[in-house]
């Protein structure tokens, strides 16, 4: 049986997508923890939704994600990204999954260097 894994999506292209009048906007998650978000959080809205946490949100799951928009997901370097990606389409998630590949660390790095690194 083939594992279900998340697409991939550069900083670069996640970018050109946030910033193009025409395209659907992608529906961000993020999974980090409160204190990374303290240091460097994401340019856009988000989901916020710490992995440490999610006995108070997995349940929910489905209520919590838009009706269309694609989802990615995000974290520091885009290992927890990935697997809660999978871990979403696992769920049965019906939508396109996107992995923000070097997560918010190569968002700093190739995009926005305003973003604190740590």
């Amino acid at each position: 049986m083939k594992k279900n894994i998340p697409l991939n999506i550069s900083p670069k292209e996640l970018n050109k997508l946030l910033d193009d009048d025409c395209s659907e906007k992608p529906f961000i998650i993020d999974v980090r923890e409160d204190d990374e978000i303290a240091i460097a959080s994401f340019p856009f809205t988000v989901l916020h939704l710490p992995l440490s946490k999610a006995a108070h949100w997995s349940g929910e799951i489905e209520e919590l994600l838009p009706n269309d928009a694609p989802i990615v997901v995000v974290c520091h370097a885009g290992v927890r990204s990935l697997n809660f990606g999978i871990w979403l389409l696992e769920q049965g998630i019906r939508k396109t999954v996107l992995n923000l590949v070097g997560g918010i660390d190569a968002w700093s790095r190739d995009v926005d260097q305003s973003v604190p690194r740590y």
